[in-house]
């Protein structure tokens, strides 16, 4: 029933309209669906608030945390992911992270694909009601791999391979990590797919600073002193022989940082957000979406995924804020679906 009041159902893969006596052009809706780790969650709001004013895609494409969220969308589980989201604390994030101190990842990612399987299953990609595509990156060639068919759970875990702290993903004969490498915000493969509205998403939109150049910088001999007793490394616990060489303590340490000094993943997480600014800015100036929603989220961290309340909210205000622009485009493009006769509307509201 509720998929008859939003249009999913009356909406093919080519946008066309079967409500009424005859068939109504409607314009085939994309949806390009940015990285951004946590900060991700985001997309589920703005789903939800385009879905909510009728705004339906036939198209959805993702890289890296917005391949997660579209393609969950996709498979009918946004509501199983949105629970499973707002159910993250700081303490059970963790217990999501197996992590290695061998091998080409930080993080095996064994965890997270598992709950992936027990939402999604062994649900293949051509098998879905909509075209849906996750973006990857090849290590050995740096190719930009557009994941279309398969199962979409190899397909949801290649894409958010971020580098360094996730182990690559054989898929078929090709190793693949994180494709916002490449193609952050994948407007591009939207187009490909046949969408001919494309709306997307970028969640590093407001992370300020990233393009200044400093000019001239160099501490004085003043400075370089008295910073010197800080760079001190932490001293480890004077009792317990067990906690000196605690695993869990050392990975902690090394992977969080520790006295102000950024750990692994801060410096690697930081130097992949700086350099996905930069290619979302070099891909969106060179192709860019027809409309683009930006939410408020630069101030949340990439693993922050314990907030996903509020990257929901964010997503949805940045949604409202678009509607009356994504509305317009749709109004233009194909007029007549915006003066549907009131009669062909009450048809549908008695059948359901």
């Amino acid at each position: 029933m509720l998929d008859i009041l939003i249009g999913r159902s009356q909406l093919g893969s080519n946008g066309q309209d079967k409500v009424g006596l005859g068939t109504i052009r409607r314009p085939v809706i994309g949806l390009a669906l940015g990285g951004g780790a946590a900060r991700g969650f985001a997309h589920i709001g703005i789903l939800r608030t385009l879905i909510a004013h009728g705004i339906v895609p036939n198209v959805v494409v993702g890289t890296s945390i917005g391949g997660v969220v579209g393609g969950a969308y996709a498979a009918g589980q946004l509501d199983t992911l949105e629970e499973w989201a707002r159910s993250l604390q700081p303490r059970n994030i963790l217990g999501y992270l197996d992590i290695r101190l061998n091998g080409s990842g930080l993080i095996g990612g064994d965890r997270l694909a598992a709950q992936l399987e027990a939402a999604i299953g062994p649900t293949l990609i051509e098998e879905l009601p909509l075209k849906f595509a996750t973006v990857a990156t090849e290590v050995r060639t740096g190719h930009e791999i557009w994941l279309t068919h398969g199962r979409m759970v190899d397909a949801m875990r290649a894409s958010y391979a971020l580098p360094g702290i996730f182990s690559p993903v054989l898929v078929g004969d090709r190793w693949l990590v994180d494709g916002a490498l490449v193609n952050p915000v994948p407007v591009s493969a939207a187009r490909a797919l046949g969408a001919e509205i494309v709306i997307a998403a970028n969640l590093s939109s407001d992370v300020f600073t990233h393009s200044t150049t400093i000019y001239a910088h160099g501490p004085s001999a003043e400075v370089s002193v008295s910073l010197a007793p800080e760079a001190e490394i932490e001293p480890p616990p004077k009792r317990g022989f067990g906690r000196l060489f605690s695993p869990e303590r050392t990975v902690k340490r090394e992977f969080f940082g520790s006295n102000g000094r950024p750990g692994i993943s801060t410096v690697m997480v930081d130097a992949f957000n700086i350099m996905q600014d930069r290619i979302t800015r070099a891909r969106l100036a060179g192709d860019p979406p027809d409309l683009l929603i930006s939410p408020r989220v630069g101030q949340i961290g990439w693993f922050d995924f314990h907030r996903a309340s509020d990257l929901i909210a964010h997503g949805a205000r940045a949604a409202e804020r678009a509607i009356d622009s994504i509305q317009e485009a749709i109004h233009i493009l194909a007029p007549a679906a915006a003066q549907r006769p009131a009669a062909s509307v009450e048809k549908v509201e008695k059948k359901v």
